[in-house]
C-alpha cells in the first residue's frame, strides 16, 4: 500500500524508469537484429532479447531497495516496527512483495514498449499470471539480497556502491543477452548459480513459447526467495543497533 501510495504521489518515476529498458529495446536490440551475430533459436533478437530487458529492469529496482530500509532505520520508523511483535521474516516479507508490486509495473512498462515494437508476445491469461509470479519471486531475492547488504554495510552510500557493482555482473554473468552455450565456460559456471538467469529463461517461455524449465526455474527463484527472506530476517535488528 505504501509503494502504490508513493507512485500515485509521484507517477514521473515510472516514466524516468521506462527510459533504461526503451533504449535497451530500441538501440541494442534494433541494432544486434540487423547484425545477426547471437544465435537466438530462430526468432528475431528484439523477440528473445524483450524477457531479458524485463528481468534487467526489474532487478535494478529490486536492488537498490535496501536503501529505504537504512533510510527508515535513520527516521527511527524501523526501531519502531522491529519493537512489535511482527515477526521479522513478515517485515522483510512486506519489503519483497513491495519491491515486486514496483518490479510488476515495471514489468508492464517494458511488455507495452515491446508490443508496440512488433515483438510476438503471449497474451495468455495463464501464462501472464506465471509472468507476475515470476517477476514477484526475482524481485523478492534481489530486494532480499539489497536488504542483506544493507545489514552488513550499514550506510547508504556503501550499499550504493556495492549495489553498482554487482547489478552489471549478474546481468552480463545471465542469459538475458545472448544464450549460455555462446559464453566462455567460465562464465557458464557464473551463471548456472545466477538467479537472473532463471528469471529470464521462466520469462522466455512464458511469454514467447520457447523451450525452457519452467519447473526448475520456479523452484531455483522460490528457493532463492526464501533464502533471501531468511539472511534478510536475521541481519535487520543489525541496522536498528
Amino acid at each position: 500500500m505504501v509503494e502504490l501510495q508513493k507512485l500515485r504521489h509521484d507517477r514521473t518515476e515510472l516514466c524516468t524508469r521506462a527510459i533504461q529498458p526503451a533504449l535497451w529495446l530500441l538501440i541494442f536490440g534494433e541494432t544486434f537484429s540487423r547484425l545477426r551475430v547471437i544465435p537466438t533459436g530462430g526468432i528475431p533478437y528484439l523477440d528473445y532479447l524483450a524477457p531479458g530487458i524485463i528481468a534487467q529492469s526489474t532487478m535494478f529496482i529490486a536492488i537498490f531497495y535496501g536503501i529505504q530500509i537504512i533510510w527508515e532505520r535513520d527516521s527511527g520508523v524501523l526501531t519502531k516496527l522491529l519493537v512489535t511483535p511482527t515477526p521479522r521474516a513478515a517485515l522483510v516479507t512486506g519489503k519483497a512483495f513491495a519491491a515486486g508490486v514496483k518490479a510488476m509495473i515495471q514489468a508492464v512498462v517494458v511488455i507495452v514498449i515491446a508490443a508496440l515494437l512488433g515483438v510476438s508476445l503471449t497474451w495468455d491469461p495463464l501464462r501472464l499470471a506465471g509472468v507476475v509470479l515470476v517477476v514477484v519471486l526475482g524481485s523478492a531475492f534481489f530486494s532480499c539480497l539489497s536488504v542483506t547488504i544493507a545489514g552488513i554495510v550499514l550506510t547508504r552510500d556503501r550499499l550504493m556502491g556495492i549495489g553498482q557493482a554487482i547489478t552489471m555482473p549478474l546481468f552480463f554473468a545471465s542469459n538475458a543477452l545472448y544464450p549460455i552455450s555462446a559464453m566462455p565456460g567460465w562464465v557458464q559456471a557464473i551463471s548456472a548459480v545466477n538467479p537472473l538467469s532463471y528469471q529470464v529463461d521462466a520469462l522466455r517461455g512464458l511469454l514467447l513459447g520457447m523451450p525452457s524449465y519452467l519447473a526448475l526455474d520456479l523452484v531455483v527463484l522460490l528457493g532463492a526467495a526464501a533464502a533471501g527472506i531468511t539472511a534478510a530476517s536475521c541481519l535487520l535488528p543489525r541496522l536498528a543497533r
